[in-house]
């Protein structure tokens, strides 16, 4: 291992000794100046890159999370991401996708465990439509590898998928799975190890009459100063800014299952099968192969029930078991009747138009709101990280597609 790696041993006791850090410790430091010029609230992707970012421009950052980083409940856990720039023609969004696939795969060079699996991504369409040449130009433009298929020409490269009713594919090579935990936890223990500071502790709604906000409290009223304060608390957004946010952002259920490939089949591995994304259903089902052993995994993209990720039970239900089984009968037809080797609820917090929400609060002029993955967020994390820092810095132009006027409440 050359140089520029760093050992998971050293990202996990940087997580330690950040996570270590105590209200006593923290009080004790700050009359000495050791307060943090910016207090980033939320241990997630979008919060995890934005910290980062700011530590690195030379800034004292305290970096906050209720449970920890990419934890269970996170909309940030799990195992795996997709990463892709197949966005129908959007060019704003495929080109902040192709920025931070390079951010990723840098990261995943740098550490010992590969944050970045480039198996590769597979686009199935029901109709061969004009906006996927559109989209195909805006990324040969980028010089993004990328290839329209033919039904036969897939068919004869992946047996193992039942092609009936796609018309047209599109594959991107260099394109594939993030593994979601692992990537945040490590950039939060690189943060650490550079001079970053994390903590567990969960914040309170925030509160002031004044134009700014000084202080945060903890739901146990321990007070946290900060010259400037950047919430990205995922589906937590509404709780903490009912006024601001409130229903701007939906949390919605949204079941994964990971299926076993039978012993010794290896026709369902990532040397084998890309991710892939079927937009012939009304589902939008989507997935990727057995990355690392976990299994073949499945998903719906489709917003599913509304929840509340604080006192949602995280169960899968025997009727969203039968209803995958049954499209895999379909699609995947040797996956279909494998044992249900794991399955994990998380979380969408969509936004109504599907844009991302980033803007400044507006009665705190010191005060910025991430949040609306909606989905498809994670993959942009480092182009969303540098945008924030950068935003609350003062030293980028505001999108006004994040902004919160953009997002009228439904």
């Amino acid at each position: 291992m050359n140089n520029s790696h760093i050992s998971r041993r050293s990202v996990l006791k940087g997580l330690a000794a950040g996570s270590a850090v105590s209200s006593v410790s923290f009080a004790r430091a700050k009359p000495g100046g050791a307060a943090p010029d910016i207090v980033v609230v939320g241990a997630g992707v979008f919060g995890s890159w934005t910290a980062w970012n700011l530590q690195r421009k030379g800034h004292k950052v305290l970096l906050l999370d209720a449970w920890g980083a990419a934890h269970s409940r996170a909309s940030s856990g799990g195992e795996t991401r997709l990463i892709r720039t197949e966005y129908a023609g959007n060019a704003f969004y495929t080109g902040w996708a192709w920025e931070s696939l390079a951010e990723w795969q840098a990261l995943s060079h740098r550490h010992e465990s590969p944050i970045f699996h480039p198996v590769g991504a597979l686009y199935l369409y029901p109709e061969d439509v004009p906006k996927i040449d559109t989209s195909i130009a805006i990324q040969r433009a980028l010089n993004i590898p990328i290839e329209k298929l033919t039904t036969p020409a897939m068919a004869k490269s992946w047996p193992q998928i039942n092609f009936d009713g796609i018309a047209v594919g599109v594959l991107q090579p260099t394109m594939g799975a993030l593994m979601a935990r692992r990537s945040v936890q490590t950039i939060v223990g690189e943060f650490v190890n550079a001079g970053g500071r994390f903590r567990r502790f969960a914040v309170d709604a925030p509160r002031s009459d004044k134009v700014r906000l000084d202080t945060v409290f903890g739901t146990g009223g321990e007070k946290l100063p900060a010259d400037r304060f950047i919430f990205a608390c995922g589906p937590w957004l509404p709780k903490l800014f009912p006024d601001a946010v409130g229903a701007r952002i939906t949390p919605t259920r949204q079941d994964v299952f990971f299926f076993a490939p039978a012993a010794g089949d290896s026709r369902f591995d990532g040397t084998h099968l890309p991710a892939w994304v079927d937009l012939s259903t009304p589902d939008h089902h989507y997935g990727f192969p057995d990355i690392e052993s976990r299994g073949f995994k499945i998903a719906l993209d489709a917003h599913g029930p509304k929840i509340d990720p604080d006192t949602n039970d995280r169960r899968i239900t025997d009727e969203a078991l039968a209803d995958v089984r049954t499209y895999l009968a379909r699609r995947f037809p040797d996956i279909a009747p494998r044992p249900l080797a794991e399955s994990r609820v998380c979380q969408y917090e969509n936004s109504g138009n599907g844009e991302f929400l980033i803007d400044r609060h507006p009665h705190w002029e010191n005060v910025w709101i991430v949040g609306g993955g909606s989905g498809h967020g994670f993959k942009h994390g480092p182009a969303v990280g540098r945008y924030v820092a950068n935003l609350a810095l003062g030293e980028a132009k505001a999108e006004s597609r994040f902004a919160l006027i953009s997002h009228p409440l439904p």
